[in-house]
């Protein structure tokens, strides 16, 4: 099951790039959006604001242990790791954790991360974004566009 999230998660952040390769670009007529293909695979897949985000965690005895705040795309487009919110109170988080995707499953339709307590999750390293600039890189300056 571990494997069916790494999976979706995956899928889900590489359907831009297949609607890139679908269509062959000629200056001046790039398509937005996505093929008809893609958009029935979009139609028939799997969200992760619905599935994952902002949804609890629980260990193996059913004990909430945090709650998935983020999902972390790395620069190659694998999804690397969820960010869990191991302390919160009234939907601010107090202590973020960054955990590998693949320590997560799903099980009886519940997000578990075995062997976790809250005490464990909060002696993690707490887990801070990097310092973004304050407008970001147009795609051009990118060295693979």
């Amino acid at each position: 099951m571990k494997s069916r999230i790494a999976a979706l998660l995956i899928a889900s952040s590489t359907m831009g790039l297949m609607s890139s390769a679908v269509h062959a670009q000629v200056a001046g007529a790039q398509p937005l959006g996505v093929s008809v293909e893609v958009s029935t695979a979009i139609v028939e897949g799997w969200s992760v604001k619905k599935s994952i985000l902002n949804k609890p965690v629980v260990n193996d005895q059913g004990e909430r242990v945090g709650v998935i705040h983020d999902i972390i795309v790395a620069p190659d487009h694998s999804v690397s790791f969820a960010i869990i919110a191991a302390n919160q109170f009234l939907g601010v988080s107090h202590h973020d954790v960054a955990i590998p995707i693949e320590q997560l499953d799903f099980v009886g339709g519940k997000l578990v991360l075995a062997g976790a307590t809250k005490s464990a999750i909060k002696a993690l390293p707490e887990f801070q974004y990097a310092k973004m600039k304050a407008t970001p890189k147009p795609r051009a300056e990118f060295e693979h566009h």
